[in-house]
């Protein structure tokens, strides 16, 4: 016995509508912005030598590294995009998809809190993938198949960064999308989508259209991030986002038309199927805000939200040893989030994967307190299998604090607070609370070396000496007049 779909109304005015507004501001932005801010430029350069070198760590890792090679094993693609740490040369959706999942991996470079969160600098695969393709066919006479190629410089690459960093940050602050179950890496297909369309030379009007394939594409549901199905696609999709984004670029280049009405049409359009029909709301006017104000992962490869809860409990593992004590005195520990961290890394019962174990409060608490460190491969197997983590996540206990949910809202702070209540069983109590994390931007200056540390400790993870030190000598404030290829061509791996 069938039964009848819900109804739905029909729409039977065929007359095009303007543009929504919300695809024409973005490609206003992208098209006519200049970006003029200092503070904008060198925290983009930052993020791009971070965010590589998060690539290159991640490539340590079969379950990355076999994954981001081309579709047919063997094929390279003359003047094609190089992927960093890596022999492989690929086309440009590939490249993508490829250099994406590599930066996203290990969850461990920036990132943006707000009713969305997310990682802007995951729009650097279809930006590199993009600007380093180009300027290979310009310099190798790919104009014939290739009419819009140019040189790029890496200058190019940072002001991408800047807007799309900037549209998928302004697009988060007041839109919640994991709230309707859709993951946030539609922002990021979003993002690409625009700033690849003005890189490869399409009008305003052809990018208001790529931008509505972006948001009428199929867009990813959460699941993969969430207990109980919490898998390692988390650490891919971001990859496939950006790679969609640039493929559906290409396609509006070759004469694919857009879809004007793509947020507001009754019925069928985004806000009505996929946003409970509510129409976006935003903050602030597009600048260069969110690069300015980005979040580094500097310490720790750990969820940005428990980033202040490694911290604390580096703290307090100290403070315990210094009472010559060790985590078998814990008697219990007490956590207090942001309603986000609550939300989403709050987690109790058993952790099958890496990906499980990177986004559970309490096993980022937990290692530290017993290792007094918290690495990469901390969320391997062979560490999890120490029961004495779990053992001291059964003492734990994780609630909101609204105070904390009050200041990450607030524009003017963007904090990330977390505070640790440790009980030992002598009796005595130890505590420690964290507001924001060594990667905020008040924290910038204190920040910037270790950053640089971390990627310099990166480099020589993947490389040999004279290629480290050719890398770290181009990637000063000068970097900003290299050509992309040859500043890629710096990273090449055979």
């Amino acid at each position: 016995m069938s039964t009848a779909s819900p109804s739905r109304s029909i729409m039977t005015d065929n007359v095009r509508p303007e543009p929504d507004r919300v695809l024409q501001d973005i490609a206003d932005y992208v098209h006519s912005y200049k970006i003029d801010s200092p503070v904008a430029i060198e925290t983009a350069r930052l993020c791009l030598l971070d965010t590589l070198g998060c690539g290159l760590e991640a490539l340590k890792y079969d379950a990355c590294s076999r994954l981001i090679g081309p579709v047919v094993p063997g094929t390279v693609v003359p003047a094609g995009t190089r992927v960093p740490g890596t022999p492989h040369q690929l086309d440009p959706v590939r490249g993508a998809f490829a250099i994406g999942s590599a930066i996203r991996w290990l969850d461990y470079n920036d990132c943006w809190l707000a009713a969305e969160w997310g990682h802007p600098s995951d729009n650097l695969g279809g930006i590199l993938a993009v600007t380093d393709w180009l300027s290979r066919s310009y310099k190798h006479n790919g104009l014939a198949t290739v009419p819009f190629a140019r040189q790029f410089k890496i200058k190019d690459v940072l002001e991408a960064m800047i807007k799309a960093h900037e549209i998928q940050g302004n697009l988060a602050i007041k839109n919640s999308f994991n709230a309707v179950g859709l993951d946030h890496v539609v922002l990021v297909k979003v993002a690409t989508a625009a700033v690849v369309s003005e890189l490869i030379g399409l009008s305003r009007d052809q990018t208001v259209d790529a931008i509505s394939q972006a948001w009428v594409d199929g867009q990813s549901l959460r699941t993969y991030r969430h207990a109980p199905n919490t898998g390692s696609r988390k650490s891919w999709a971001a990859g496939d986002a950006g790679s969609r984004a640039v493929n559906l670029v290409l396609m509006v280049q070759k004469g694919e038309s857009g879809l004007p009405s793509v947020l507001t049409a009754p019925t069928w359009g985004f806000y009505d199927v996929l946003f409970d029909g509510h129409p976006f709301k935003f903050q602030r006017p597009y600048g260069s805000y969110v690069m300015e104000n980005v979040l580094f992962k500097i310490s720790f490869p750990a969820e940005f939200h428990a980033q202040t809860a490694v911290e604390a409990a580096l703290t307090l593992h100290g403070k315990i040893i210094a009472k010559g004590k060790s985590y078998k005195d814990i008697a219990s520990v007490e956590i207090r989030t942001q309603e986000s961290g609550n939300r989403i890394i709050n987690k109790s019962g058993p952790l099958y994967n890496y990906a499980d174990r990177d986004h559970c409060i309490q096993y980022m608490v937990a290692v530290p307190l017993i290792y007094g460190r918290l690495t990469a491969d901390d969320y391997s197997d062979s560490v999890a299998a120490d029961p004495a983590i779990d053992n001291l996540r059964a003492k734990m206990t994780c609630s909101e604090d609204e105070t904390f949910t009050a200041d990450y809202h607030d524009p003017t702070k963007r904090f990330i607070g977390n505070a640790l209540k440790i009980k030992l069983t002598d009796g005595s109590v130890l505590e420690e609370e964290v507001h924001y994390p060594i990667g905020h931007r008040l924290r910038r200056e204190e920040g910037t070396p270790v950053l640089l540390d971390k990627f310099e400790r990166h480099l020589r993870g993947r490389f040999e000496n004279s290629q480290v030190l050719a890398i770290l000598d181009k990637s000063g404030k000068d970097v900003l007049d290299l050509d992309v290829d040859e500043y890629v061509d710096l990273y090449v791996k055979e």
